[in-house]
């Protein structure tokens, strides 16, 4: 019976002379069909009977086809594959037609290979549709009912030829199941040795793996005690299994086996548990070994099993070591860096909280002309006598007190347990101011020092870090600015903590009540004296304190988050200036400083946008140059480069400004759509009489040139300045011989004043 091909949709052809189904499929028919042929006995005489009555035992085929899916129905098992079939867009009809044609080739008695293939490919498709040997055994069960009847009951039958007849039918319906069945067989077979043949080839992968591993799975038998699994890696850990039922338990350090033993009883509970462990094999070097202990119980909830994983973490608990001290110390002077620093200082406060009379003393320098050691000898100069600063401040401390490089030239001692904070602080002291008589060395230079010393006392001068922290800062910052050698904090002398306080709340205020004002420094191109340009500076007039430059009140508005709004008010002033000199017909490009916090404002570039377009009347992009510092752009490189793209895509220059001073190079910037790079004052400044200033200040300019960049110099407060700057090449100047920062209706007089001509 064809029964799932004709679900599946493919139509048999149950012609004599019908398709064989690839060669595989006919060598077995041919096989086969000799056999059942031959087995069956099926006569050529047998088939004339047949064939004699073939018209009255198909007479009622119709009915039989509908009696036959009704009983297929009537079984859930069979239904749904119909309904199934029925879902698919089949229809039973259609299928009935194709049952119909089964049923009438098997009536005509064809025995040839080509048949017993097509019945055999049957088999197989049956197989890969799930249909049961059990429900092909029932349709021809129904088949040979069917045709019994019509053999006992037909009146133009003979009975002396009823029993061949039905002989021949018993054959050919034998025939018929048996190469089906034989090409499901034959099929599952096959599949069952595809299915062993890909069980073996995953077990050898698996075995491979396992091998390859660096980690040890094992698998133990808790009830009898013995080891059911451990993977070929285990030698590369231990050589030997000893101390089961924990692998490599003999080779356990001493001081670790009672944790392990521990966390096995754990287990042993019902826990899934973890441990490191240190494990040391007769003649080699102590290694780790992190185990992972998995209990398996039975449905009684009793553990009958553990599986285990055993891994070497000798290289990943060495990795954290050296993290945490590369985390935790200064990689110059190998000195606690200011996180482990703070960390210990916590504690000491936490500890003196919980004991009477107990203070903590914090002592913080800073190095006296230190920088004029980098700037005049260089960087290795100034490493070396950091390291020689360490060591001599070392030499004059407890083992329980704390050294730090808090970074820069800055140092911090913290004395943790002083029963006379302040005796002891002072002491401290003067002995550091001591380690700075003798002179330092770096080759065959001498080299003198100072230090500025604050000191904060817990808990006389706060409760906790920050506080002290800061408080020993304001000291020791007015220990420098004193010229003593050391000072304690003195809330009386110390002018800062309330002038900031009140300033804070002032800048709240400061931008509804129209206290800012922007102040404009002109630019001019150095070869022909033309005013190219201005800069946009922000003024504070205070009502009380008079005018406050931005140094003084930009930091608090980063910390209060005042940045964002006077951003955009400095941005709008700007824009709305230099539309206003445009209907006055002065062309002047305006640059304009922006913070760390405002350049990674997501927005900024849309609110540009929109600031160009306000007021009904709209500025194009180019009159608008945005300043940031290089140490703003490696702060987050990858944000400054997709912001600056797309500050160029929308026609906005951007310049680094103060360049020198913070940690890129030319050489990274090339990769980025700069406009212009500003050279920081501090170049500028002594280049006349500074031969490296000028070295550095060409060697800029040139470099600055070849990548395509426009130089600007700030700071040119001097004839000779610009005069040297003109032979260097530099293109633009900014300073004080040029022109003050001026309010806008007096930058228009002074251009009116100066007109085209060049400076002098």
């Amino acid at each position: 019976m064809a029964f799932k091909q004709n679900i599946s949709g493919r139509k048999s052809n149950y012609m004599c002379k019908g398709s064989i189904h690839g060669a595989k499929s006919a060598s077995n028919g041919r096989e086969l069909n000799t056999e059942f042929n031959l087995f069956l006995r099926i006569a050529e005489s047998e088939k004339a009977l047949l064939e004699q009555y073939h018209d009255i035992l198909t007479k009622d085929a119709g009915p039989f086809i509908e009696a036959f899916y009704t009983y297929l129905l009537a079984f859930p098992i069979t239904a749904n594959v119909l309904h199934h079939y029925q879902k698919n867009g089949g229809e039973l009809p259609r299928l009935a037609e194709t049952q119909s044609a089964h049923f009438q080739k098997l009536l005509s008695g064809c025995t040839d290979e080509q048949s017993a293939a097509q019945l055999f490919h049957i088999g197989q498709i049956h197989l890969r549709h799930k249909i049961e040997p059990v429900w092909i055994m029932a349709s021809y069960q129904l088949y040979l009912d069917h045709l019994r009847r019509i053999i006992d009951t037909a009146p133009d039958i003979p009975t002396d030829k009823r029993y061949a007849l039905e002989s021949i039918l018993v054959k050919l319906l034998f025939r018929d199941m048996g190469l089906m069945l034989e090409g499901y067989w034959h099929s599952a077979m096959s599949m069952a040795q595809i299915e062993q043949s890909r069980a073996e080839t995953l077990q050898a992968q698996v075995s491979n793996l396992l091998a390859n591993l660096p980690q040890v799975l094992w698998s133990v038998d808790v009830k009898n005690n013995q080891l059911i699994y451990i993977s070929p890696g285990a030698r590369n850990i231990c050589s030997q299994d000893i101390g089961l039922p924990i692998p490599c338990m003999g080779w356990t350090h001493p001081d670790d086996r009672e944790l392990v033993n521990l966390k096995w009883e754990e287990a042993l509970l019902g826990h899934k548990v973890e441990v490191e462990s240190r494990v040391q094999a007769p003649g080699e070097q102590t290694r780790w070994l992190r185990r992972v202990f998995h209990p398996f119980l039975d449905e009684a909830g009793e553990v009958i099993r553990i599986d285990g994983l055993m891994d070497d973490t000798t290289e990943s608990k060495e990795s954290i070591e050296r993290l945490h001290f590369l985390a935790t110390t200064d990689n110059l002077t190998t000195l606690p860096n200011r996180a482990l620093f703070l960390d210990r200082f916590n504690q000491a406060i936490a500890l003196a909280k919980r004991e009477q009379n107990r203070q903590v003393a914090l002592v913080l320098l800073d190095l006296d002309h230190f920088k004029e050691i980098n700037d005049t000898l260089g960087h290795p100069a100034g490493d070396e006598v950091l390291r020689q600063v360490a060591q001599r401040l070392a030499g004059i401390l407890r083992e329980s007190d704390t050294l730090a490089r808090l970074g820069g030239d800055e140092f911090a001692i913290l004395l943790p347990d002083a029963q006379e904070g302040k005796a002891a602080a002072e002491t401290v002291a003067k002995n550091i101011l001591d380690c700075f008589v003798e002179p330092f060395w770096f080759l065959k230079n001498e080299l003198y020092l100072g230090a500025g010393i604050g000191i904060s006392i817990y808990p006389d001068h706060g409760n906790d870090v920050d506080v002290l922290m800061s408080r020993a800062d304001v000291a020791m910052y007015g220990a420098k600015h004193r010229n003593v050698g050391f000072l304690f904090y003195d809330p009386q002398t110390d002018p800062h903590t309330q002038e900031r306080l009140q300033l804070s709340s002032d800048l709240r205020h400061a931008l509804e009540r129209n206290e800012f004002i922007l102040h404009y420094q002109p630019q001019v191109d150095i070869s022909n004296g033309r005013i190219i340009g201005v800069e946009a500076l922000i003024r504070w007039y205070h009502p009380e304190h008079g005018t406050i430059f931005p140094d003084q009140f930009i930091p608090f508005s980063e910390n209060t988050g005042l940045i964002n709004p006077i951003t955009e008010w400095v941005l709008r002033t700007a824009i709305r200036q230099c539309k206003t000199w445009q209907t006055e017909g002065i062309e002047l490009r305006i640059a304009v400083n922006v913070t760390a916090r405002s350049f990674q404002d997501p927005l900024l570039v849309e609110k540009l946008e929109a600031l160009l377009c306000e007021d009904g009347t709209s500025l194009t992009p180019d009159r608008i140059e945005i300043e940031i510092t290089e140490n703003i752009l490696m702060e987050d490189i990858e944000h400054g480069a997709k912001t600056i793209g797309r500050l160029r895509d929308l026609g906005i220059s951007v310049s680094i400004d103060d360049f020198g001073t913070g940690y890129s190079s030319l050489a990274y910037l090339k990769k980025l759509p700069i406009h212009s790079i500003k050279i920081d004052k501090s170049f500028v400044l002594n280049m006349t009489e500074d031969n490296n200033d000028e070295v550095i200040v060409r060697s800029t300019i040139e470099l600055a040139h070849n990548l395509g960049y426009v130089v600007v110099a700030e700071g040119v407060e001097n004839k000779d300045s610009l005069d040297l700057l003109e032979i260097l090449g530099c293109d633009h100047a900014q300073g004080y011989h040029i022109s003050h920062p001026l309010p806008a209706d007096e930058l228009v007089s002074w251009i009116n004043d100066v007109g085209l001509l060049p400076v002098s």
